[in-house]
């Protein structure tokens, strides 16, 4: 068993690499906050609501020796809705396409049906390179991760699994996140950078502004509410007539849950929630866009929509 827990240092001279990892992971295993502590910005929306990614988010690390980008996935899991059903081709169609697959499993948490699930799906995934990662090690003590890394260990001999490399990290407390770098850029293949030194993901703004709100409304939300939020940004237009110095960005979103029950717990009494989702997200936005914002949101009825193909279409799965 590789288990990786000191620095390790890339040789001078080495050639060039940029390719594509992905983090897969039963729902809120830490992969959208591992994407955003290696790309050292928020790319990926993070909740502590399982089962919040539904977009592949690239986000982009820049390194002298190579160019890594992470695709994001959603949590793979048994779908009980199309919307399910939908995720869960996303994540086997990523699979196919990348250089290398980081298997996220937390450290405080042992591992269950959905871990052995997904294992299973990846032990029929041959050619690529399977990373082990061992996420919120900050939650455990050291004698528990010992044992969720022997226990990782044996999951992979069951299934046939060779792993590359098994690593603790905790994205959280930034522990062995550069050496998880470090690990999986040897793992790309050799080439020029495929993205502008600037970029930190592909994903189009209005998709990463709808991501930021949804995250902010679903905070603080009743357990049944967090798979019924949609949000689409309808459109994102600067203000005429503004002063070169005081730019302004009218943005006019609308927040989509699936029963007429479920506005009230959006919007709150006397609005004052809708009113937080706003100012929330709106510094995050701010934040992404450089710029100031003024975010007009509307809270509408789709009814169903996880279940009704055509409404799934129109909010953009």
């Amino acid at each position: 068993m590789s288990v990786r827990n000191q620095s390790s240092e890339q040789p001078a001279g080495t050639l060039h690499r940029a390719g594509f990892a992905c983090f897969v992971g039963r729902p809120n295993a830490g992969k959208s906050t591992l994407t955003n502590a290696l790309v050292g910005k928020k790319v990926a929306i993070t909740s502590n609501r399982p089962q919040t990614t539904r977009h592949t988010v690239r986000g982009i690390v820049h390194r002298p020796d190579a160019q890594l980008i992470l695709v994001d996935t959603p949590g793979l899991h048994k779908p009980r809705t199309l919307l399910g059903e939908r995720l869960n081709d996303v994540v086997r169609t990523t699979w196919a396409e990348v250089d290398v697959i980081g298997f996220c499993l937390p450290a405080n948490e042992k591992l269950g049906p959905g871990d052995r699930f997904i294992a299973k799906e990846l032990s029929g995934i041959k050619k690529t390179p399977k990373v082990a990662v061992v996420t919120k090690t900050d939650l455990v003590d050291s004698k528990a991760l010992a044992e969720q890394l022997i226990a990782i260990d044996q999951l992979g001999k069951e299934l046939g699994i060779e792993w590359a490399e098994i690593i603790p990290v905790s994205a959280v407390g930034d522990r062995q996140v550069d050496l998880l770098a470090d690990l999986l850029v040897p793992m790309l293949p050799e080439g020029p950078a495929l993205y502008p030194e600037g970029d930190l993901t592909d994903e189009p703004e209005q998709v990463m502004v709808a991501e930021l709100i949804r995250e902010a409304a679903l905070e603080g939300v009743r357990d049944e509410l967090p798979h019924s939020i949609a949000v689409v940004v309808e459109e994102m237009l600067p203000r005429e007539d503004r002063p070169a110095d005081r730019p302004l960005l009218d943005i006019h979103a609308n927040i989509y849950i699936e029963r007429p029950s479920q506005k009230g717990i959006i919007i709150g009494p006397k609005g004052r929630r809708l009113k937080d989702v706003g100012i929330k997200s709106r510094k995050q936005i701010e934040a992404l866009l450089g710029t100031p914002v003024f975010l007009d949101l509307h809270v509408k009825v789709a009814k169903d929509w996880q279940r009704d193909p055509k409404q799934l279409r129109k909010l953009g799965f």
